[in-house]
């Protein structure tokens, strides 16, 4: 777009420049040439010009053809935008993708993990490593936010593989409103020097044309403040005929030097969004509000609905998702506990460190608490933050819409703004139950610290627990020398309005005056019975317990640990099948005499609520617990006896 004061004799080249980086880029291979196309904004009024052809003028590809899209993202918040990108693209689209992803480590990790679990059909993801890409362009001198990220466009022809002839680069900072197949069969109307064809590049000498000139146009330009978009500028001015403009629907750009007004009538004409101002959704333009809900729209978008096949393509399943369809047709929708079976094959969307994250340096006895939450126990991350100064790792089940209103949580909030060591994780919501074990663990692979405290959101540990958890790895010397389970004992308050102790003196007072009792003392006794809390009154160092069925503490294990069995689904058993893991495993679980973590009250969750009122929810859960018992069997022999006559015990007793 033309900025405001900006005189026209400068021509279509700066026109054209002013885009090239900010929106999206064509790029082909041309027997001639080796750059590519951009948007531009034509200086003549609104005309059929800058309307882009509609569909039914355009010679569309094979609704079966692969289309190739670039895209550069580095870092946490690049990964979380380029989602609110792929939503809208994936909407509209009607053929495979190729996804091409220049990411550094942060975003290739994100990205990776969420594209395996997003299972979305005729997408093919391919990454390429930033850093390998740095030194091509890291002697230019540049002054723009975006780092040598925002020069690495420069090097794209170079690094793409050669069978590619063509490709559409986009910023993840843009929004679709119609299909990218309409902006593919563009390639065709061009001719000659337009169809660029990257296999012609190394031999047009692209790579020597644009490093010439860069270093030509740094004698007096010192520094890129616009990063790559500078030295297209440079390039194409010289050569102009390296460019062909494409209607400006095809880039609306919301900055506040552009005239996106000019660029179309109707909201039918918009292709594509770009909010390319530092005030990104605060922008002000006449039709701000209709582009903020085309965003929101998609930003909330339920991203499970995307998984839809393309009608008549073959070979689009991504890994595993074949498999996984036939044996969800295999269930029985009229069994009892269809509900469970359904939820043990659900993949959900994993986004790991949705915000910024940084990790602890090494410690070799560092701890961090592990556990995972839904939307109505968010109130308690603060109360969190200030108890456990360590760090933590947390997965949050939540829906698209839901994960924007906690990231506005986190950013407005004093106390949760300002820890780093936290590491966020949404598992986006799927399926009637919750998926308490699955949530564990994602929480607990992304743990970075030789330990980790596996917990609960609704306990509070003591102040004191993370020195003293550390403190005591060291001297019990676990690890190689000692395979051990640190329990950590529960207790339960059941006042919203509480006086934490600050020691256990003060916790055994509370206790003794019925402000304070053991977890579940009424409900589940069995479930930290082995904790033996008399002895723990008066232990002064740790002591040994022994499993007994139903134990399910709260634990500090080495985070290579087995993780949770994700057959347990909703309420019921979840901690019990991964003590009775840890067991068979020949963990020794020793309690430690001056850890506690106290339980506060809250509303009961929807699942615990089935569990109580529902007989066949009981039914399914003892299911579960022997087909668990079975695969027990299985792997550890005889050995697993005692825990199948514990079972057998406990349902008599019921």
């Amino acid at each position: 777009m033309l900025p405001r004061g900006r005189p026209r004799a400068m021509g279509a080249v700066v026109l054209l420049l002013l885009l090239l980086v900010v929106g999206f880029f064509l790029f082909g291979r041309d027997p001639e040439y080796g750059l590519g196309t951009t948007a531009t904004l034509d200086e003549k009024p609104y005309g059929s010009r800058n309307r882009s052809a509609s569909s039914s003028q355009l010679l569309l590809p094979s609704k079966c053809e692969m289309l190739h899209v670039a895209i550069v993202c580095a870092g946490y918040n690049s990964s979380r935008e380029i989602i609110t990108l792929m939503k809208s693209l994936l909407f509209y689209r009607k053929n495979p993708l190729h996804l091409h992803l220049i990411t550094d480590a942060i975003a290739r990790n994100i990205l990776e993990t969420l594209f395996r679990t997003w299972m979305v059909p005729a997408v093919v993801v391919s990454f390429y490593d930033a850093e390998e890409l740095k030194p091509l362009v890291s002697w230019i001198p540049n002054k723009h936010y975006s780092g040598l990220y925002g020069l690495m466009k420069l090097v794209l022809p170079s690094i793409l593989p050669l069978s590619l002839a063509r490709v559409i680069v986009l910023d993840t900072d843009v929004t679709f409103s119609s299909d990218i197949v309409e902006l593919w069969a563009l390639f065709d109307r061009f001719s000659g020097v337009i169809l660029l064809w990257l296999d012609r590049l190394q031999q047009t000498g692209w790579e020597q044309m644009w490093k010439l000139t860069a270093k030509r146009e740094l004698h007096t330009l010192t520094a890129t403040s616009l990063a790559d978009q500078d030295i297209f500028n440079a390039v194409l001015k010289e050569h102009p005929n390296l460019v062909h403009p494409l209607p400006c629907v095809w880039n609306v750009q919301l900055s506040d030097h552009t005239l996106a007004e000019r660029c179309y009538l109707e909201a039918a004409d918009l292709k594509v969004i770009h909010w390319n101002s530092p005030k990104k959704l605060r922008v002000k333009n006449k039709h701000a509000e209709f582009f903020r809900n085309l965003h929101l729209t998609f930003l909330g978008y339920d991203g499970k609905l995307l998984r839809r096949e393309l009608f008549g393509c073959p070979n689009q399943f991504p890994p595993g998702a074949e498999q996984l369809q036939q044996a969800l047709a295999q269930l029985d929708e009229e069994e009892p506990c269809f509900e469970f079976r359904q939820q043990q094959l659900t993949v959900h969307r994993v986004h790991i460190t949705f915000l910024p994250h940084q990790p602890p340096p090494p410690r070799p006895y560092d701890v961090t608490l592990v556990a995972q939450l839904s939307m109505d126990r968010l109130q308690m991350l603060e109360a969190l933050c200030r108890h456990w100064p360590g760090p933590m790792s947390l997965a949050l089940y939540l829906t698209d819409a839901e994960a924007q209103q906690f990231l506005h949580f986190v950013e407005t909030s004093p106390v949760l703004s300002a820890r780093k060591d936290v590491a966020y994780h949404v598992v986006y919501q799927d399926g009637p139950l919750y998926p308490v074990n699955q949530l564990r663990n994602v929480a607990l692979a992304q743990a970075l610290t030789p330990y980790v405290f596996l917990s609960d959101i609704d306990f509070l540990p003591a102040y004191s627990l993370y020195d003293y958890l550390r403190a005591s790895i060291e001297q019990l010397e676990l690890g190689s020398r000692r395979k051990a389970a640190l329990v950590v004992p529960a207790f339960e308050t059941l006042h919203y309005r509480f006086s934490f102790p600050n020691s256990k003196a003060e916790l055994l007072t509370l206790l003794d005056a019925g402000s304070l009792y053991t977890f579940r003392y009424h409900e589940w006794p069995q479930g930290h019975l082995s904790t033996d809390y008399s002895r723990w009154r008066e232990a002064q160092a740790p002591y040994r317990v022994q499993w007994s069925a139903d134990y399910e503490p709260y634990v500090v294990v080495p985070r290579d640990c087995p993780r949770y069995d994700p057959r347990f689904v909703g309420f019921g058993w979840n901690k019990v099948a991964h003590i009775i893991e840890l067991d068979a495993q020949e963990y020794e679980f020793l309690v430690l005499p001056e850890a506690f973590s106290i339980h506060l009250p809250h509303a009961p969750s929807l699942d615990i609520s089935r569990f109580r009122s529902s007989s066949t929810y009981r039914n399914c859960l003892q299911a579960l617990k022997e087909e668990f018992h079975q695969d027990l069997s299985r792997r550890y022999g005889s050995a697993a006896l005692k825990y199948l006559t514990a079972l057998q015990q406990s349902r008599s007793r019921a």
